[in-house]
């Protein structure tokens, strides 16, 4: 029968008992008549409905709704029951009827029911109840509820062979007649009692299974040979919770001084909280205790408001009731959990070195609060609980930081010495000379783990190359540390001596290039090496070629070696003999090398690439240099490499490495390339994965990653170009120059012949076919699958090209990348999705031109843009960029100077890098010449490419192709 919303109406809860789940309220509207009654029309209200009958209901009303709605057989029946095959009914009876319903599942629902009852019956006060009618009217049987709460005192009467029990209930001063009477406990907890028309609820939360065994008896007898249990177990909580009147036996209130006591025992077999080492057979159980004058509690979480000690006396029974400073006891535990103890519980079993750490960091304090901390007498050892610290001081001298130190517990003082097995084996205990047993703390574990691992094995002292280690302990307060305040220094590059530029320096540093060649002197001088980390294109080859030359006129006739990726030869040939033209140097090189190392005392460097030498490392690491210098460093990441075995067999004095990125993919790059530059400092490669790379790229453990940081600190200068733009001009040009392959050299070889063939045959200007084949070579310059599409070999200026966008890439800088050719852009392009490297793409096919720029402009994920020359070399604003890639020389260097514009322009806040690659040996360097020799042209008027080539002499062409 539905009920208009729109009409009068009351809600009211009406009260029936379920076949299975006991007594449930369930809620109505019902109609009012028109004098305001209720009437027989009325309709089921639930959460689902109840929004139609908002506007007549107050929340707590809406609130009550929803919550008796959850309690329905229906509402229970579609939460519980997963086997959507079995009915309603059914399901019900499986549950409560058979004995493979599952009593799990039945005490789920039930405590799900109790717990939504409690919340109903605290709230249900002053609203409208009835008993429903066996024929489903809601209004059959209307109940008032009163406001008093009963008052329930338990009566006990000892006799000689039994005790008797019964409650009385008092509601308002009067007493309550309940027994024989039919009522009803319709909700245990808490209990609410229904006696003819009244419900009734009670003080004390009293749980109504208590009374329901009254309903319908006027005592309950216990027999004598109970008595010992009953009165434990049920006479004990009673007393604790109500009043409780007895004859026969006594109670005693007694107010008592309140202690607290944490009690320390051995358990084993406890499951662990946190995984240990293998020797960590026992957890040590962590149990607080109150003490109220001479009787001490085990802690109850607050459960009762007293606490029960039951005595035997001669011929009965004492109980001492001792009523609980629950404030008091509160305040412990909010105390012991601040310090990072959560005994809510009353108890807690943790790792034995987890809880001696945590006993031994609070100690004073619990002493303090004060706590009395008690060790069980049972203990298989007795466990050392107090002060324990190391007094640890490291003192520089010349080569070595010598160390002084003593382990203090309590009285004792202990070499520190002793502790080096224990803390590298993992081993947690240490018996001190009275027979107790101390607990090594965790944290000294990863304190000192690293001391003792690079400590002399037979004194106790470190290398000068640990300088860093010794600093971070230094800060964190674990040791004092007495050294030369410039090695101090060194972690922050502060106080480093100003060292003048070598005599026979041709050119200038700046100011941070400047710095960083006095860093790499303060190393050579501590006898340390070093990794000179700066971007690309900050300057790396001038600052270490200027190092050079001071070595060579501090210390003349000792050569250097320079180990480097083929591709750089040439580069550091070219940069020698422009600002160190004083330095012999000789490039071990090419099939006409020598394979006798005495050669090289000749000169002051020899250049040799990576592969040489490993095919040459036989005779090679027979001689001895001042230096051995890594440029791309980065080439011996891989530890397993040959690259790597090969550094790391040269015989040399000093060590440096020059990298732009001397992290890739790991923080294994560093643990190789620094253990060629300072071998030792990061220990094992066993020892590093595990200390550094698990904790730093699987855990993200930030304390392992500000170890390793301040390790390497003091060892690698690296600078960005943000950190230097102060120092920079406005723009920075260079030449990129790259080696053919072998399979690329015989093309270009063969092209240029035949080429030099065609313009001999022609008479006068040279014609369209000699263009063509310029073209050509240029083109099989930057790649030969260009022009031969069924090409398969490699590309010297390809390989450097993606080596370099990898690496700006790294540094999160923005680059444009131009070429005159397409097909370039395509090549370049696939090499950046095989390395999955996000870009962006023009060349005069594309529409959305403007789209793309903004996207370059304001994306921090899309750093490189690949240009066609003739499309985007002029109308474009790319002020987002840094670095500015020209991949082939163009004749007209206006046309370069144009692209390059596209970033450096009036809104560019940054210094703009730009980088010419030219393959050496080829048509490329010609152009390069071309350029210088015609600029004046190209400065008086704007050509184009085919005028331009009439104003060449087939003298002219020939010198490109010579």
């Amino acid at each position: 029968m539905i009920v208009s919303p729109t009409e009068p109406f009351k809600l009211v809860f009406s009260l029936y008992q379920h076949e299975f789940l006991g007594y449930l309220l369930e809620p109505f509207v019902v109609k009012l008549t028109l004098k305001g009654e209720y009437s027989l029309q009325s309709q089921n209200i639930s959460g689902t409905n109840v929004k139609d009958f908002k506007s007549g209901l107050s929340k707590e009303q809406i609130r009550l709704v929803e919550l008796t709605s959850r309690i329905q057989q229906d509402a229970i029946y579609r939460k519980f029951n997963t086997n959507r095959k079995l009915k309603r009914d059914e399901f019900f009876k499986k549950v409560y009827q058979t004995k493979d319903g599952g009593p799990v599942l039945k005490e789920s629902i039930n405590a799900y029911l109790e717990n939504y009852r409690q919340e109903i019956y605290k709230n249900i006060k002053g609203q409208n109840f009835f008993i429903m009618g066996s024929d489903g009217i809601p209004t059959w049987k209307e109940i008032q509820m009163v406001e008093e709460p009963i008052r329930v005192y338990f009566h006990f009467k000892r006799e000689a062979t039994k005790t008797i029990y019964y409650p009385i209930l008092k509601c308002g001063g009067e007493k309550v007649k309940f027994q024989f009477k039919n009522g009803l406990i319709v909700n245990d907890s808490p209990a609410v009692l229904l006696l003819d028309n009244l419900m009734y609820f009670f003080e004390d939360h009293v749980d109504g299974k208590k009374l329901r065994p009254f309903l319908n008896k006027s005592n309950i007898e216990i027999p004598m040979s109970i008595e010992d249990t009953y009165y434990r177990k049920f006479i004990v909580p009673l007393i604790a919770n109500f009043n409780v009147y007895a004859d026969g036996f006594e109670i005693s209130y007694e107010k008592e001084e309140f202690t607290t006591r944490l009690l320390i025992s051995e358990v084993k077999g406890q499951g662990k909280l946190f995984e240990e080492g293998e020797e960590e057979s026992k957890d040590l159980l962590l149990e607080l205790a109150f003490l109220y004058g001479n009787y001490e509690f085990k802690f109850d979480n607050f459960s009762d408001p007293a606490y029960v000690y039951l005595e035997r006396t001669e011929d009965s029974w004492k109980f001492h009731k001792i009523k609980k400073n629950l404030q008091a006891e509160r305040a412990v535990i909010h105390f012991l959990k601040d310090l990072g103890l959560d005994l809510r519980a009353g108890r807690v079993a943790l790792p034995k070195s987890k809880a001696l750490d945590w006993l031994n960091q609070n100690l004073k304090r619990l002493e303090e609060y004060p706590i009395e901390v008690q060790q069980h007498v049972g203990n298989a050892s007795t466990y050392f609980l107090g002060y324990a610290h190391v007094d640890l001081k490291v003192t520089e001298k010349n080569d070595w930081f010598d160390i002084e130190a003593e382990v203090i517990f309590g009285e004792f003082r202990i070499p520190f010495k002793k502790f080096k097995y224990y803390i590298l084996n993992n081993i947690r205990e240490f018996q001190l000379p009275d027979g107790t047993t101390a607990s090594i703390p965790d944290t000294w574990f990863s304190m000192y783990s690293e001391l003792f691992e690079n400590m002399d094995k037979d004194e106790p002292r470190l290398k000068k190359q640990f300088v860093g280690l010794v600093q971070l302990l230094h800060q964190d307060g674990i040791l004092t540390a007495m050294m030369n305040r410039k090695l101090a220094a060194l972690a922050d590059f502060e106080e480093i001596t100003d060292v003048p530029l070598p005599e026979h320096f041709n050119g200038e540093l700046r100011p941070y290039q400047k710095a960083g060649y006095n860093w790499l002197n303060f190393l050579k001088d501590y006898g340390l090496g070093g990794c000179l980390a700066d971007d690309m294109g900050l300057g790396k080859t001038v600052t270490t070629l200027a190092f050079l030359q001071k070595i060579k006129e501090e210390n003349p006739g000792i050569p250097s070696l320079l180990v480097l990726p083929t591709s750089l030869i040439y580069n550091w040939q070219k940069e020698a003999s422009r600002f160190t033209p004083e330095l012999r140097v000789m490039v071990h090189y090419g099939t006409q090398r020598s394979k006798d190392s005495n050669a090289f005392q000749f000169y002051d460097l020899v250049i040799c690439s990576y592969g040489i030498l490993r095919s040459d490392i036989d005779f090679i690491k027979h001689f001895r240099f001042n230096y051995a210098i890594l440029d791309e460093s980065q080439s011996i990441k891989n530890a397993s490499s040959a690259n790597f075995k090969a550094v790391m067999e040269l015989n040399t004095k000093n060590r440096l490495i020059l990298t732009g990125t001397p992290l890739e993919n790991s923080t294994l790059d560093l643990w190789s390339q620094m253990s060629f530059v300072n071998p030792g400092l990061l220990g094992s490669l066993n020892s590093f994965k595990r200390k550094y790379q698990n904790q730093i790229e699987k855990e993200k453990d930030e304390s392992s990653l500000a170890q390793l940081s301040s390790k390497i600190k003091p060892f690698m200068l690296r600078r960005n170009k943000r950190q230097v733009a102060k120092d920079l001009p406005e723009k920075i040009e260079s030449i990129v120059y790259s080696q053919m392959t072998e399979e690329q050299e015989k093309l270009y070889d063969e092209t240029k012949s035949y080429l030099r063939n065609q313009i001999m045959q022609e008479a006068g200007k040279p014609g369209m076919l000699v263009l063509q084949g310029l073209s050509k070579l240029r083109q099989i310059a930057n790649h030969p699958a260009m022009v031969l599409p069924h090409y398969s070999g490699g590309s010297g200026k390809g390989i450097d090209i993606l080596s370099r966008i990898k690496e700006v890439v790294s540094e999160g800088s923005k680059t444009l990348i131009f070429s005159q050719f397409v097909k370039h852009l395509k090549f370049v392009a696939e090499g950046l999705r095989a390395e999955k490297i996000p870009y962006l793409y023009l060349d005069g096919s594309t529409k959305n031109r403007m789209e793309l720029v903004n996207r370059f402009q304001n994306s921090a994920e899309e750093l490189i843009f690949l240009i066609s020359l003739k499309a985007g070399g002029v109308g474009l604003n790319l002020t987002a960029a840094e670095n500015v890639f020209l991949l082939d020389p163009w004749w007209n260097p206006a046309i370069e100077a144009q692209a390059v514009d596209r970033a450096h322009r009036i809104g560019q806040t940054k210094t703009v890098f730009s980088y010419k690659f030219i393959t050496q040996n080829t048509i490329e360097e010609k152009i390069v010449e071309l350029q210088n020799t015609k600029r004046q042209l190209f400065d008086e008027l704007i050509l184009e490419e085919e005028s331009f080539f009439k104003s060449l002499s087939t003298e002219d062409i020939l010198q490109l192709i010579d």
